[in-house]
């Protein structure tokens, strides 16, 4: 077995042509700016620091003072994204679910599970660029930072974070506050049109409606499968009380036949053996009679021979 190597946070070696990306953004102004770093001192101070930890603009640049950032992602050379709670500056491969991050999860089913390789929550020199956002601005303006606000194109969609918004109670009618953006015409001097969202998770008559018919088509369905359950066992009950019925007769039948057939066949025997023993009996008696005959022949025979007649 080879036994894998994995390097810690102390033994990270820097390269001669060690160069990174920060991209740093400013969620108050909407901005985002991306520098390259590629002095080895500069960035030994961001090696070792992990994910969510704060990190001071002095390391980064003089001009970045009094600014405070914090570490939110990042991803190395091979574009594996960093992951929080993997402490590691390495690259590991995990088991992951369906949706958790680094997991888009296409074309697996549900529960089940891929191994997907991510790399660790600890910057090291594998990381190639790295995700920062301004948590304190300092007292220096940064071009493309801080200068100019960028106002957001779109508004919330979302009937929930407009009333939010808006500072709106639940019978205030959300379709009036929503944010309309205009489009700029084709031709000069055409009219101004303007486009706004659908709004999500609204509540109107028309979806309480919908909400009633669901639930009514829900509990007639219930009602309908107990009815229909109970004029199922009744057919079953029916059935199997018919089988019987048909059993019996069936049996009672084959009975009645069995003993007619008995009734017919037992007088034909009797006689059969009667008249069997009365011709054996005739031709008994018959013979003892022959005997004397001839008996009572052979003595006038014998008389006769001896006699003589009279005159």
């Amino acid at each position: 077995m080879h036994a894998r190597c994995v390097a810690t946070p102390a033994t990270v070696r820097i390269g001669a042509n060690e160069r990174a990306q920060l991209n740093m953004a400013n969620p108050a102004t909407g901005q985002q700016k991306v520098i390259d770093l590629d002095d080895e001192k500069r960035l030994q101070h961001l090696y070792d620091k992990r994910l969510a930890q704060e990190v001071p603009g002095e390391v980064i640049s003089d001009d970045y003072k009094g600014y405070i950032f914090k570490i939110a992602g990042g991803q190395d050379k091979e574009g594996f994204s960093m992951k929080q709670g993997v402490l590691t500056p390495s690259r590991v491969r995990l088991l992951m679910y369906p949706g958790t991050q680094g997991c888009r999860g296409y074309g697996m089913r549900s529960g089940e599970r891929k191994r997907k390789s991510v790399r660790g929550c600890i910057v090291s020199h594998a990381i190639s660029v790295l995700h920062l956002v301004v948590l304190k601005a300092g007292d220096k303006e940064i071009e493309g930072l801080t200068n100019s606000p960028k106002p957001r194109r779109l508004g919330p969609k979302r009937a929930g974070k407009i009333r939010r918004l808006f500072n709106l109670s639940n019978k205030d009618d959300v379709r009036k506050y929503v944010i309309r953006r205009e489009i700029a015409p084709k031709v000069e001097g055409g009219k101004v049109k303007t486009k706004a969202p659908k709004i999500q998770r609204l509540v109107t008559p028309v979806t309480l409606q919908r909400k009633r018919r669901a639930r009514a088509a829900k509990i007639a369905a219930k009602i309908k499968a107990v009815e229909d359950a109970k004029a199922y066992e009744k057919m079953l009950a029916t059935r199997a009380s018919e089988a019987r019925l048909r059993h019996a007769s069936e049996r009672a039948r084959s009975e009645k036949a069995r003993a007619e057939k008995a009734a017919a066949g037992a007088p034909k025997k009797t006689i059969a053996k009667s008249t069997t023993s009365k011709t054996t009996k005739g031709k008994a008696a018959a013979k003892p009679a022959a005997k004397p005959a001839a008996k009572t022949g052979g003595k006038s025979a014998k008389s006769g021979k001896g006699s003589k007649p009279k005159k």
